[in-house]
């Protein structure tokens, strides 16, 4: 006597299960379309408003004085990358080496209070960084800057804002090296402090420079703390840091709030470049962070 077939189908309880699995995937996808879907409609909506002002005058040039037209915002391109650069200098050593304290030195009670901290200035309003920066270099004669708004102060007030996401993705990947690594090294009679030169840095440096990127990536975009630390700024492409320059967010803000057309149009024009070099950024990020992952995961 054959024995009788054995039905695949789900029934009840399994079926349940099975209904709810797909209900949660298909929710999943549905979320993640309509971030991608917001994500195009932002950027497309801002270039086609700021198609027509992307000329190469408008990024070689400055903005047009009195009876000009046209213009562009070479001055303000200048100005960001020097605050972005010096900010990176400020914040980056720092950063590193705060986390390498926590990950290779500090216990774990005081590891964990770093931490906490780091996790509370990261969320931090910027604009709070702002008034604070101002109070302490712009309003008052610290370490010889102050009394104007300067380079400095606004790279301080940046770095501020890029020290916990440096501190905490170098965390990160420094808790991704196999700890057989530093093991071999202690065998080896070699020192805790050479060991985290010579083997764990290297190691993330991959990691490192993405925590770096994303941080340069938020900074660059940042308008509230240089609204009172470097937002009065001439005409000409500037280079000194110890004086105020123009920059791309605050040009912005400006030329948004302007009752000209075209600088509205200028507007939507460096809003755009904002936008594409943030997200060039965060992808050369991303790529940086899987490759690195890659890498200590064949250790």
């Amino acid at each position: 006597m054959s024995a009788p077939p054995i039905s695949l189908k789900a029934t009840g309880r399994s079926r349940r299960r099975l209904f709810a699995d797909r209900a949660a995937v298909g929710g999943a996808i549905l979320a993640a379309l309509i971030a991608v879907g917001m994500l195009a409609i932002l950027v497309g909506s801002v270039l086609a408003r700021a198609f027509h002002s992307l000329t190469w005058d408008f990024f070689t040039k400055g903005p047009a004085v009195f009876g000009q037209t046209g213009g562009g915002i070479a001055p303000a391109l200048v100005g960001t990358l020097l605050l972005v650069l010096i900010a990176a200098a400020m914040a980056v050593p720092v950063g590193v080496l705060i986390a390498i304290f926590v990950s290779e030195f500090a216990n774990r009670k005081v590891s964990a209070q770093i931490r906490l901290w780091l996790d509370v200035l990261n969320g931090f309003p910027s604009i709070v960084i702002g008034i604070f920066v101002f109070a302490l270099i712009v309003k008052t004669k610290f370490l010889g800057i102050g009394h104007h708004q300067s380079v400095y102060a606004g790279s301080f007030a940046l770095a501020i804002i890029m020290l916990p996401l440096v501190s905490r993705t170098t965390m990160e990947v420094l808790s991704l090296v196999p700890r057989e690594l530093r093991e071999a090294s202690y065998a080896l009679g070699v020192s805790k402090w050479r060991t985290v030169l010579s083997v764990v840095l290297p190691t993330s440096i991959g990691g490192i420079v993405t925590g770096t990127t994303l941080a340069v990536a938020r900074a660059a975009g940042e308008t509230a703390p240089l609204l009172f630390t470097c937002s009065i700024a001439g005409q000409l492409i500037n280079w000194d840091p110890s004086i105020s320059v123009a920059s791309i967010p605050v040009t912005i803000f400006t030329y948004s709030e302007s009752p000209d057309t075209a600088l509205n149009g200028q507007a939507w024009a460096a809003a755009f470049v904002l936008i594409a070099f943030v997200l060039l950024t965060s992808m050369f990020a991303r790529i940086m962070l899987e490759r690195s992952r890659r890498k200590l995961g064949r250790v």
